[in-house]
């Protein structure tokens, strides 16, 4: 049951990351661009716990996932920072 909710998380990440790309390059309004990059990260960290928790158990990769994450949440203020009027 954990696993396809691992699985599901980074499949809607993903989605979302492509979702937000595609209304990126038809408007071309940045906050858009951070937004996708963002929720890369987010994708990219939740495929990571899939793999650290269900393929690879005995390696501890929850640094990397802390990094993602964290280099997410930084991305995102930034570009609200940025982009503020």
């Amino acid at each position: 049951m954990a696993e396809s909710v691992y699985l599901l998380c980074g499949l809607t990440s993903t989605l979302c990351a492509c979702l937000l790309y595609r209304q990126y390059r038809a408007t071309r309004i940045p906050l858009l661009f951070w937004s996708t990059l963002c929720f890369a990260f987010m994708a990219l960290s939740n495929i990571l716990l899939f793999v650290d928790i269900i393929l690879l158990p005995n390696i501890d990769l929850s640094p990397i996932r802390h990094g993602l994450t964290l280099t997410a949440a930084i991305v995102i203020l930034f570009g609200l920072i940025r982009e503020r009027t």
